[in-house]
């Protein structure tokens, strides 16, 4: 069984009962045939143009925030608060926990006048957990600083 959506355009996006047991199938109008695939293991696969299916890693994560002052949340994905536990050190604490702890983390920060740059690193004193992730922000030369723009993104 399929259903198939057509466009004035020409275009169609079929979603179809698939070939292989157990696998849901969204074929949308491209070359490479068949777009993304949700196979029996509940992965999401993706071709994206690339001739073969791969599993799609999803941003699990996200928020910008002012790290200056008291800090406020400009927008955000499965965040639910932001802690500041001083001078350029902070908390992000999750919505929805991690699957485990084995999640890549990054992040920015804008630098301040007069430093051309800022860094994100994790600290040493609070390892990655499921439900939340601390890090600072650092300028070369003159140590944790409180920024503006701090974005971070946690990947699993």
């Amino acid at each position: 069984m399929s259903l198939k959506l057509n466009s004035s355009g020409g275009g169609s996006v079929t979603l179809q009962e698939p070939s292989t047991a157990s696998n849901l199938t969204l074929t949308l109008p491209a070359t490479t045939g068949t777009a993304v695939i949700q196979n029996a293991s509940d992965n999401l696969l993706m071709n994206s143009g690339y001739g073969s299916d791969a599993v799609a890693y999803g941003c699990r994560a996200w928020v910008s925030f002012n790290g200056t002052g008291t800090v406020a949340i400009r927008g955000s994905g499965n965040v639910t608060s932001i802690t500041d536990n001083g001078t350029g050190d902070y908390t992000v604490n999750f919505t929805t926990a991690m699957p485990d702890a084995n999640y890549a983390s990054t992040g920015s920060a804008q630098a301040q006048t007069g430093s051309f740059d800022a860094f994100f690193q994790l600290t040493t004193t609070a390892n990655p957990t499921t439900s939340a992730c601390r890090f600072l922000v650092q300028f070369p030369g003159t140590g944790q600083r409180d920024s503006a723009f701090v974005s971070y993104v946690a990947f699993r």
